[in-house]
């Protein structure tokens, strides 16, 4: 008998702050997907994040407490369910 086994990557807890639509703080990413000055996205577990607006910056980015701050016009953020499988920024950074 055969048994098939299928697992869902562990939902990660984050916390996104949003101040005047200037600044974002965004906790618990695990990856950032890409980024530029128009866009960025960014995962952790089953969930991506993409950010998009004008100006944007990086002004924090954490691998090691998945902290990421973004700064710049922020005009809309969108979720996916299920992240396709990338590989992101610190991937290629770090390997």
């Amino acid at each position: 008998m055969a048994y098939e086994t299928v697992t869902k990557a562990a939902e990660t807890q984050h916390n996104i702050t949003m101040e005047g639509r200037r600044r974002l703080s965004v906790s618990g990413v695990g990856d950032v997907e890409s980024f530029n000055e128009e866009e960025v996205i960014m995962s952790g577990g089953s969930w991506t994040l993409s950010v998009r607006g004008s100006g944007m910056h990086m002004e924090r980015l954490s691998v090691d407490s998945g902290d990421v701050i973004i700064t710049g016009r922020i005009d809309s953020l969108s979720y996916e369910d299920e992240a396709p499988p990338r590989e992101g920024f610190f991937k290629r950074l770090l390997g």
